[in-house]
């Protein structure tokens, strides 16, 4: 089964105007943000949704710094406060092909929506619709016929990912399904 990949993906959602001289908090969606919002980077600047839309705006970083648990960003082009507020609330997106690919043993999440779960001895239990970030491990949202369950993305429980074949299989602790 082959599945379509995006052509862009979400890097991070802005929040807000910060100060006076355009620059943004920025609350990053990406494992690597030292290299996403490095100076001189560019990305679109989507829709409250994620999306790129029909027109998206490219930006280009100018500079970035760490801020409370997010980043203060300045876009080239934004230089006060009213222009950095047209961005507030918009997801920021990098085409895929200019991100650093994952290393073997990684994944990204979205190559996980859309994946048939099933248990190891063959049991259907449904598709995964979200990844949710949560500590000690993420969890993946997987809708089933009749109701939707909450499964840890741990290797003790997740025993193989096969994108290709578009399934994961999973090894569930006794009593996870009957949550």
């Amino acid at each position: 089964m082959s599945r379509a990949e995006p052509e862009h993906l979400v890097v991070g959602q802005v929040s807000k105007a910060h100060g006076t001289k355009g620059d943004v908090l920025v609350w990053p969606l990406t494992d690597r943000p030292d290299e996403v919002f490095a100076a001189g980077a560019t990305m679109l600047l989507g829709d409250d949704e994620g999306s790129p839309g029909p027109a998206p705006r490219e930006l280009v970083v100018e500079r970035r710094r760490p801020f409370k648990k997010g980043l203060l960003v300045k876009f080239e082009a934004y230089d006060d406060r009213t222009s950095a507020e047209t961005m507030a609330r918009r997801y920021l997106l990098v085409a895929v092909d200019e991100l650093v690919p994952p290393d073997e043993d990684e994944l990204m999440y979205h190559q996980l929506l859309g994946l048939t779960v099933e248990t190891a001895d063959g049991t259907a239990v449904g598709t995964v619709r979200e990844v949710y970030e949560t500590e000690p491990t993420h969890l993946l949202d997987v809708k089933g016929p009749e109701r939707s369950f909450l499964v840890p993305l741990a290797r003790r429980i997740v025993k193989t990912v096969d994108l290709d074949g578009g399934r994961l299989v999973i090894d569930p602790p006794e009593g996870l399904l009957d949550l």
